[in-house]
Formats: C-alpha cells, sequence, structure tokens
C-alpha cells in the first residue's frame, strides 16, 4: 500500500515550511518514527519522522523548496523493507533557484525581492474563475504566507479582501501585489503603528572578493519577525543599574550544590524567578494585544521565552508556569532545552506559548541594548554583562558588582511607568536575593 505523507501543522500559525535537508533517499527502508526530513518554519527547525515503517518511493520536494501546510512532500510503501538501518542523508537533483540571487539586506528591505522563485516552485496559480476570497483558520487568521503578511503591511492592504491562489485558497505574496496594483483600495492594516514605506529591492554590486550565500532558512524568518515587531509595536526601553555582589556569591554556592546532582547553574534562573514574581505584580506586561478581535489579553500564567544563540540564529524555547519551580529546576531545565535547541532537537511545541522573554548575551559582551520584543508579547528583558568598579556603601568606598538590565515594552499596552516599577521590582529581588524564596 503506497502512503503520501503531507507536510503537517508543526507549529501556531504557521502556514509553510523549508525543506532543508533531505535524510533518505528512494528507495531507502526507514522505521516508524525514524527521522526524514528537516523542515524549516519561521521558528525552528525541526525533524519530522515517518508515520510508519515501509520503503522511500518518492521524493516530492527540492532541498530548498517552500511547501504549504498540506502538501504531499514523500510518498512510502508500506511494510517494504522496515527492517533495514536508517540511509545516509541525500537530496534530490532539482536546483534552488534563488542561490542565483543577491541577498538583500533585511533592515534596508523587509520584504522579500518581488517574485522570488521559491514561492513558485510548488503549486502553480490557480486560474482566474477559480480563484476564491482567502480562507480563514479557526481562529480568524487569513491562511497567508508570511512573505504575504509582509507585502500587506507594507502596501497597506487587508488580507481579507485579498483572494488567494495557492493550494486550499492560501495567499501568497504575489497575490497581494496583485490586488495592490488593480485594486479596489483596501483599507490600511490594523496594528496602530504604521507600516514600513515599500523601496525597491537594494542590489549589491558584485566584487571579486565576497561570499554569496541564499537569504533564507532561519536568519530569513529572523529578519521577517524582527521587521514586524519593529513597525507594529511602538518600543518604548527603561534600564535600570543592579548590584549583583550578593546573587553572585549566592550564584556560587547553588553551582555547588548543582554540581552535585548533575546540573549547571547559571544566572538566568534568577532572573526568571525575579522577572516571574514582577510579571505577576505588573500583569499588564504579561499580556498581548489580539489585533482582529481589539482586545487586550493578560494572562494568569508565566511562560517565559529564552532567546538562545544557536549555529542556526537566535530561537527562543519556552519555560512554562516559572513562578512554580524552584532555581534548580529551571537550571535543570534550561540546560535540557539549550542542548537540545543547539542541537536541533527542539520540538515545536517548546518553542510556542511564551508570554514574556528574557535576551541574556551578558555572557559574551556589550553593557547595555535596547532588545526588539518578541511579537506578540508586549516586553522583553535584556540581561547585560557584569561591571566591577567602586561604589559608596554605608558610606565606605568599596568594590561591588553591577549589571544593567533593559526593558523594552509595546507603549501602546504598557506606560513608561509601569516599565519602570517592573524593574525596580526585578532590583529589589536582585539585590537581595534571599528575597526569591519568598
Amino acid at each position: 500500500m503506497v502512503f503520501e505523507f503531507k507536510l503537517p501543522d508543526i507549529g501556531e500559525g504557521i502556514a509553510e515550511g523549508e525543506i532543508v535537508k533531505w535524510l533518505v533517499k528512494p528507495g531507502d527502508a526507514v522505521r516508524e518514527d525514524q527521522a526524514v526530513v528537516e523542515v524549516m518554519t519561521d521558528k525552528a527547525t525541526v525533524e519530522i519522522p515517518a508515520p510508519r515503517a515501509g520503503r522511500i518511493l518518492e521524493l516530492k520536494a527540492a532541498e530548498g523548496a517552500t511547501v504549504p501546510i498540506g502538501t504531499v512532500i514523500f510518498t512510502l510503501e508500506e511494510g517494504a523493507g522496515a527492517a533495514a538501518a536508517p540511509a545516509a542523508p541525500a537530496a534530490p537533483a532539482a536546483p534552488k533557484a534563488e542561490t542565483a540571487k543577491p541577498a538583500a539586506p533585511a533592515a534596508k528591505a523587509p520584504a522579500a525581492p518581488a517574485a522570488p522563485a521559491r514561492d513558485a516552485v510548488i503549486t502553480p496559480s490557480a486560474p482566474a474563475a477559480t480563484i476564491k476570497a482567502a480562507p480563514v483558520s479557526a481562529s480568524g487568521k487569513v491562511l497567508a504566507v508570511p512573505s504575504a503578511r509582509a507585502a500587506a503591511r507594507e502596501l497597506g492592504v487587508d488580507l481579507q479582501q485579498v483572494p488567494g491562489s495557492g493550494r486550499h485558497g492560501l495567499v501568497r505574496k504575489q497575490d497581494v501585489q496583485a490586488f495592490a496594483e488593480r485594486g479596489p483600495s483596501a483599507p490600511a492594516a490594523a496594528p496602530a503603528a504604521s507600516a514600513p514605506r515599500s523601496f525597491a529591492p537594494v542590489q549589491i554590486e558584485r566584487t571579486t572578493s565576497e561570499t554569496r550565500v541564499a537569504f533564507r532558512g532561519v536568519r530569513k524568518k529572523i529578519a521577517e519577525a524582527m521587521t514586524r515587531s519593529k513597525y507594529t509595536a511602538t518600543h518604548f526601553t527603561v534600564v535600570e543599574e543592579v548590584d549583583v555582589t550578593q546573587l553572585l556569591a549566592l550564584r556560587e554556592k547553588a553551582k555547588a550544590l548543582g554540581a552535585e546532582q548533575g546540573i549547571k547553574v547559571t544566572l538566568t534562573p534568577f532572573f526568571m524567578r525575579a522577572a516571574a514574581s514582577a510579571l505577576q505584580l505588573y500583569p499588564q506586561l504579561n499580556s498581548m494585544l489580539d489585533e482582529a478581535a481589539q482586545e487586550i489579553v493578560t494572562y494568569g500564567h508565566v511562560h517565559l521565552g529564552i532567546a538562545t544563540d544557536t549555529p542556526q540564529g537566535l530561537i527562543v524555547p519556552v519555560v512554562r508556569d516559572v513562578p512554580a519551580k524552584g532555581l534548580l529546576q529551571l537550571s535543570a531545565e534550561l540546560q535540557d532545552l539549550a542542548e537540545r535547541t543547539r542541537g536541533g532537537k527542539i520540538k515545536p511545541e517548546e518553542l510556542k506559548g511564551s508570554t514574556f522573554t528574557i535576551t541574556n548575551a551578558g555572557a559574551i559582551g556589550g553593557i547595555l541594548a535596547t532588545p526588539i520584543i518578541n511579537f506578540p508579547e508586549v516586553a522583553i528583558m535584556g540581561v547585560h554583562r557584569v561591571m566591577e568598579r567602586p561604589a559608596i556603601v554605608d558610606g565606605e568606598l568599596v568594590e561591588r558588582k553591577f549589571m544593567n538590565f533593559s526593558l523594552s515594552v509595546d507603549h501602546r499596552l504598557v506606560d513608561g511607568a509601569d516599565a519602570c516599577r517592573f524593574l525596580v521590582h526585578v532590583k529589589r529581588l536582585l539585590e537581595e536575593p534571599g528575597l526569591l524564596a519568598l
């Protein structure tokens, strides 16, 4: 029996995925749950397993191709040669159309270059007579690829009015561009912040001493997410200086205790506990704006996203229900998440659901930064490196250790005064770390 495997829904709000690498080739026998293909979404790269044992008949998408959810990406003959060992990675011979194009810097051209080849790899446009109005998901969100959403923001187009030419009415970038060109004029998008101006793609002159790689994958998804956040959330940043002398001394004791249990204790769990406490006091920072319903959603739980530096780019795994967990439990969970995130083994469900994000580059360097909000959250806290310097304590000049904490908030939902109060509470807890036990 031949089984057609369709690209599954591997993340909330994900409409498509990019085939990064095939781990099998036609004719290979696979076991049930054996990894078959690496797929990248705008949240992470994940391995997709075989749903049952059998033999691979055909790979229907080339590496580098972007395919909508629900598209058949390979076929499998069930039960054939199921006991064979996993095959070595192999890739289809189809070329990657985008590698011949110059990469467009995200900062100057938030949208992808017009009509990229990858948008046309999988499904041709439907005839005009069959195009229907854009479908919506169960949450009421129009089904559209990320590049279409970016184009709609730039052109001031209401996605709900755009007929989709993709599979099942999926709205693609070229649909938005065609709608904007032919009219009728659509109302501006809902976000309060103005959309970025549309500029012609920048083309960089080629030289003899340069290296070019395709602008796609995680790096492009990060660029799209950061651009959307900067042009949607109205950023405001407040900074607080924290004396972490006592905190560092406590962390040394916690390190020794954690080592006995094989747990690496860093400063991040202390920051998480302090932030979770502040979020319970100031829940407006633990909120999101439902733009479609025009409602402010405030959460009763605290799920913290922890920005993690990986070889593939910045990825944000989520630690759930932080107030209910102790420092050693948080340390163990962070250690596990960080290792699997950097190794590309993180699960899609572990990358969604955060209500607030912490980004900590202090171990690398930098005394201050203004972090970009992990949209659609409304706040993110940045943590920066330890600095030793003299200070006046109880009338005496002594050496102390300080760190800067920066909090960026969406000024549409959070007032500057509340951002300051949040950081003052975090400062109090970290300067007297014994209070974290309360």
